[in-house]
């Protein structure tokens, strides 16, 4: 592994949390979460499951 490759993990590391008990990103959780559901129900009414 070289060294741009290796800072470029510890960088995705630092965006992207691991969900674990120190990572403290609950907001961003939240939005996630929340435009996954406005997703879902947007394609189940347009699929006409609803």
């Amino acid at each position: 592994m070289t060294a741009h490759s290796a800072s470029l993990t510890a960088r995705a590391r630092n965006l992207v949390g691991t969900g674990g008990p120190k990572d403290r990103s609950t907001w961003l959780e939240h939005v996630l979460g929340w435009t996954l559901v406005v997703v879902v129900a947007m394609f189940v009414t347009q699929v006409g499951w609803l």
